[in-house]
């Protein structure tokens, strides 16, 4: 598929813009205590998301390993839930949170509207996001969709997987009406006839299918890598827990290799779905055994999304989208990451 033939057809793709209005629990600023100068830290809360479209949050979360680690520099966690990436990202500018999860689409589009993130680590390549209907819809394809209504979270992948699905059938934006609803609460909108279809997200989209929604529409090649995300003040001010936090996502990729039943059953409590739903979207959707440098796999991906954000008015230039691409990726706590030195004295 030629991406650039997207960029016609995109006149609703400008309420992917940044909106600051949101509001999360903890949305409060860091509170850290003061650098040493190798960049350790003493006292302070480290503020982190987790959110049930990154199960590599849920097992860190649920082992503690950070609140472990970090004890012995009289640090404390807070754990922040991220219904999306809009509000991931709304939280990461507001400086709520230090560290966040997003689809790798919405990093870039708030990197290049100057939010000052760095990807840090890759946690998956999800197939996350589809276009579900429900069985008596009349909808077996993206065609159907002219003339109806389909509820998707602007600034996240399912609304982007939505756009594209669109123009791949040839079908223009202003022959469907786009409701823009949080995703649990696209799922009710449709369970309730208030719309004829929802572009999902795992795994609430999993718990829908099995209450009976049909996935009309998949294609792994529209969704984006699962990108995890800091503030620079942050990587700047507290490397070393910066990379604590890194260990321990590394850590949490080599605990669900080994322990694929148990990490659905850590989704399943968290999200509160069935553990059938939760095993198929980490066993059948989810590849959490990637490369977790970002690099050069990602940038692949966000180029041909990045022409779209300047097209539709959402970012102002080329020039900015070039520039977050170039300045985005910060590989280095990866490259040094040490999964074995979380937990090491336990």
């Amino acid at each position: 598929m030629n991406r650039r033939a997207l960029l016609p057809t995109l006149a609703l793709a400008s309420a992917l813009s940044l909106s600051l209005s949101g509001c999360l629990a903890g949305e409060n600023a860091s509170d850290t205590g003061p650098a040493s100068a190798d960049g350790s830290t003493q006292g302070g809360t480290l503020n982190i998301d987790f959110a049930t479209y990154n199960p590599l949050s849920l097992i860190v979360k649920e082992q503690g390993w950070l609140e472990e680690e970090l004890a012995e520099q009289d640090m404390t966690v807070n754990w922040v839930q991220s219904a999306g990436s809009n509000k991931a990202n709304e939280a990461l500018r507001a400086g709520a949170i230090d560290v966040g999860s997003t689809a790798g689409s919405a990093a870039l589009l708030a990197r290049s509207n100057g939010s000052p993130i760095k990807t840090i680590d890759i946690y998956s390549q999800p197939e996350w996001s589809a276009l579900v209907t429900l069985p008596d819809s009349g909808i077996t394809s993206v065609e159907d969709l002219r003339g109806k209504s389909v509820a998707a979270t602007r600034g996240t992948d399912p609304y982007f997987f939505l756009l594209q699905a669109l123009e791949s059938a040839g079908v223009e934006q202003s022959e469907v009406t786009i409701e823009n609803l949080q995703h649990a609460d696209g799922r009710s909108a449709l369970a309730s006839g208030a719309v004829d279809a929802w572009a999902g997200l795992d795994p609430i989209m999993a718990a829908a299918e099995q209450d009976g929604a049909q996935l009309f529409f998949r294609d792994i090649d529209f969704n984006s890598y699962g990108f995890l995300n800091a503030t620079e003040d942050f990587l700047t001010e507290q490397p070393d827990v910066a990379q604590t936090v890194v260990n321990a996502y590394e850590k949490a990729r080599q605990w669900a290799k080994e322990n694929p039943e148990e990490t659905a059953a850590i989704l399943a409590d968290v999200a509160g779905i069935d553990p059938s739903v939760a095993s198929s979207v980490i066993i059948d959707r989810t590849n959490l055994v990637v490369d977790p440098a970002p690099g050069d796999a990602q940038r692949s991906v966000l180029e041909k999304i990045g022409p779209v954000f300047v097209e539709t008015g959402d970012v102002q230039s080329q020039e900015q989208i070039d520039e977050a691409l170039e300045s985005l990726f910060d590989a280095s706590l990866v490259e040094k990451a040490d999964p074995d030195a979380i937990g090491s004295d336990s």
